[in-house]
Order: C-alpha cells, then structure tokens, then sequence
C-alpha cells in the first residue's frame, strides 16, 4: 500500500512530507517525499490524543460523557458565567457542541498576544455560549483546551505528562512535544510535534480495540464510544476513520484493510487526506 500511496502523493503533487501505513501486527513502514524535520506539528490530529487521554480517565472510572463540566471544574467558574456552562457535558464537549457560536483560541491562526488574558481557562469560561449545550455544532480548539484542563484536574497532571507513561512510553515513541498554553497545560486542541512513524501508533491503537503488543491500553468499551459517537474519528467512506488537520495532517485506520495511515504534509488545501479515498 505504501508504494501505491507515495505514487499518488507525487503524480498530484502533494507537499506531503512523511506517509506511514501500519497494521495490527505492529508493522510500520514510512516513505519521506519531500524533505522535512522529522518532528512536525499534527495540528488536529491533535485531538485524537486528547479523546485517547479522556477514554484513559474513563477506564479508570474517575469521568463518563455524561459527567458535568461543572463538576470538575466548578473552581474556575467566575461567579458570573453564562448559567448554560452549567448543563455542559464532557460529551457535549467532545463533540464541539459546548453551545459555542464561534470558533475561540486558535493558536494557529490568532495572535495570541493580543488576548486579554494568559489565563486561557478564563477566556472560555467567560465566553457566553449562543447555544444550549449539546444543541448545536461548532468546531473550536477552545472545546479540546478544556478536555486537556479536565485531564489535568481529573488525574492531577497536565495532559502530555499524563500520556507520556501510560501512551507514549508504552508504545515506544521517539521525542515529542506539545505545545502548552502561559499556564503549562497543553493545548490538547492543536500543537502536537510528533513523528509521523508515531502517530501511527495511535491508529493502530484504535485497530487493535486498545491493545499494544498484548498489553491493554484503552479498553474496547472506550473505542467504540468513539467510534459510535465520532469523538474527532469519523467514518469518511471505505471503511476508513480518520482525524484530519490543518495543512493536510491526517490519521486514519480501516478494519476491514487492517490498515493505519498517517501522514505530514503542508498543503493549504488539504489535499493529501483525500489520498485513501480516490486510491
């Protein structure tokens, strides 16, 4: 599959930079097509992690999709928010379906000096939402921020160093960094510097319903939440799930193939995601 994906990526002319297909049985191969550093930011593949690392609290019973936001982090709460912050859900949350009606603390795109605050908790906590939660669909990195917030309250460590022993070091990756907000938690929306033969793991993490090399990391209850409820992995035909990111950052997995792709690109227009589904 490898060779017939890096012959499309050329004969189109992508920007891709890394593709890398595993499967279940832990192989991985990896083309380089145009010349890069070897560890590049996954922009919203970014989130897939960060639902892996609430699928992680879920396991160990300490949160559900149906837990209250509130409930975890009501301390943050300034005496005068929205009151519909108080019906939102870790579900709603997961979904993108806070109540937002636009898209907040895109540190891709913003300039993110000129906000008002370093307290990028208080900026989201202070936006009044336009929806009832749960209601209605708006994509935004300010929903992945809080799930990296809820990690760090939940377990008492911040997201990257939550993940490190009980993902990253397990699955043997290489060096990693995740970009982090004035106040040291990771973004968890954007902002992950990984290589691409590692991001990989993750989707065949989500193959093996969880299992690493016979240990079990997530269990498979987990996974198909998930995949039921499209938390960041979305079924986009072919029997493939993939997250997708800025620039055409791509993570995808296929039962039915036994197959994991992953790939780094710089391309506006994303193209290079759309490379599995016109193969």
């Amino acid at each position: 599959m490898i060779n017939k994906l890096k012959e499309i990526i050329i004969e189109k002319n992508l920007n891709t930079y890394f593709i890398c297909v595993g499967d279940s049985k832990y192989n991985i191969e990896k083309e380089k097509i145009v010349p890069a550093n070897p560890t590049c930011n996954c922009y919203s593949v970014a989130k897939a992690f960060t639902v892996t690392a609430i699928g992680l609290l879920y396991d160990k019973g300490l949160v559900t999709p149906n837990t209250l936001l509130v409930d975890i982090l009501k301390k943050y709460y300034p005496s005068d928010i929205d009151p519909k912050w108080l019906k939102v859900t870790i579900h709603d949350v997961l979904l993108h379906k806070v109540g937002f009606g636009t898209g907040l603390l895109d540190i891709d795109c913003d300039d993110a000096s000129l906000y008002p605050t370093n307290d990028y908790l208080e900026i989201v906590l202070r936006t009044e939402l336009k929806y009832e939660p749960g209601t209605v669909f708006q994509y935004t990195d300010a929903a992945y921020y809080i799930l990296s917030r809820v990690v760090s309250e939940v377990s008492g460590k911040e997201l990257s160093e939550f993940l490190r022993p009980l993902l990253m070091d397990t699955m043997k990756f290489k060096e990693y960094a995740w970009s982090k907000c004035p106040f040291g938690h990771a973004i968890g929306a954007t902002g992950l510097y990984i290589r691409t033969e590692d991001m990989v793991k993750l989707g065949i993490l989500y193959l093996n319903k969880g299992i690493w090399n016979n240990e079990r990391i997530l269990s498979e209850e987990w996974i198909n939440l998930v995949i039921d409820n499209r938390y960041e992995f979305t079924h986009i035909g072919n029997g493939w799930y993939a997250k997708g990111g800025m620039r055409g950052q791509f993570l995808m997995f296929n039962y039915n193939e036994d197959k994991a792709v992953a790939c780094h690109s710089y391309d506006d227009n994303a193209r290079a995601s759309l490379v599995l589904i016109n193969k």
